[in-house]
């Protein structure tokens, strides 16, 4: 028997992931339902699925105090419906989609599709395989690091320094041959490309 491809079963993880999301919505936008029947207990009986959610979601409390401050509506007055999603929201972009999953520039700078604060630089970048753009580093202080314990696993989210945009995450010890031997995993859609180095920004 034949096989599917490694980018056929992303594709495939990744569809299931967003299916069970969309379940899970929709059950907290039901009316709750009287005790002892809550929806935390409907909730907390049902099956996860470790592995898909902590590939394709994050949902962990950030209280961290950024410079850049708006409302959910102001951001959507910014942001279009994608960038809103998974920067504001923490979601995540289809694999193999990314505008930026194949960009190997050799100079420039990638910034915050929200803030426009610089992130990477094009020498950070590297081919991982992996499906979304890699990076062994960030500028300095630009990235922020959070434990994500969603779905029972742990994991490292990766936002913007400035604004809290959600990013991606980021994992050690793969082996990959870079300097940090990191690989920060992060949506296409949570940046934007400039040709020039744009100098760093300072937390302010």
């Amino acid at each position: 028997m034949r096989l599917p491809s490694f980018p056929t079963l992303i594709r495939t993880f990744y569809a299931l992931s967003n299916t069970t999301a969309r379940f899970s919505n929709s059950l907290r936008a039901l009316p709750q339902a009287p005790a002892p029947f809550t929806r935390g207990t409907v909730l907390k009986s049902m099956p996860t699925i470790p592995f898909l959610g902590s590939l394709f979601s994050s949902s962990a409390k950030d209280m961290t105090d950024y410079p850049v401050k708006k409302s959910d509506d102001e951001w959507r007055a910014v942001l279009n419906k994608e960038q809103f999603r998974i920067l504001r929201e923490k979601g995540t972009e289809a694999p193999y989609a990314g505008v930026y999953d194949k960009h190997t520039p050799t100079s420039g700078t990638y910034t915050c599709a929200a803030c426009n604060a610089p992130l990477y630089r094009a020498t950070h970048k590297f081919k991982s395989g992996c499906g979304w753009p890699a990076y062994f580093d960030s500028i300095p202080g630009a990235v922020t690091r959070h434990t994500d314990s969603t779905f029972g696993m742990q994991r490292t989210e990766i936002l913007c320094s400035k604004c809290g945009g959600h990013l991606g995450h980021v994992f050690k010890g793969e082996g990959y041959p870079t300097p940090t031997d990191e690989r920060h995993c992060v949506n296409s859609i949570s940046l934007t490309f400039k040709d020039e180095e744009v100098a760093a920004e300072s937390k302010v």
